[in-house]
């Protein structure tokens, strides 16, 4: 019986976990061929994966740390002002 894709991504190095990370950063394998459109569609599903599986939430890719308020003062409002020529002003 074939593994499932969950056991298979959950026995991946971190070294190749690293290697699949620098290939979708870069576009590239590490012999240098161009991944493509469809590799590149799987290595991102399996680093998610790996990710869910290994990682601590702050060490997954796509993870945004959202911080938390340092009380209840927000920052000062700021106008936002649109620029008809696109020149700085």
């Amino acid at each position: 019986m074939p593994d499932s894709y969950q056991d298979t991504v959950a026995r991946l190095s971190p070294d190749l976990y690293r290697r699949f990370v620098t290939a979708l950063e870069i576009g590239r394998w590490p012999d240098g061929s161009g991944l493509e459109p469809h590799q590149r569609e799987h290595v991102m599903q399996a680093v998610i994966a790996y990710g869910e599986l290994n990682l601590p939430p702050e060490e997954r890719i796509g993870y945004i740390d959202k911080g938390h308020k340092s009380g209840e003062q927000c920052d000062d409002e700021v106008a936002l002002v649109w620029s008809q020529n696109n020149d700085p002003k």
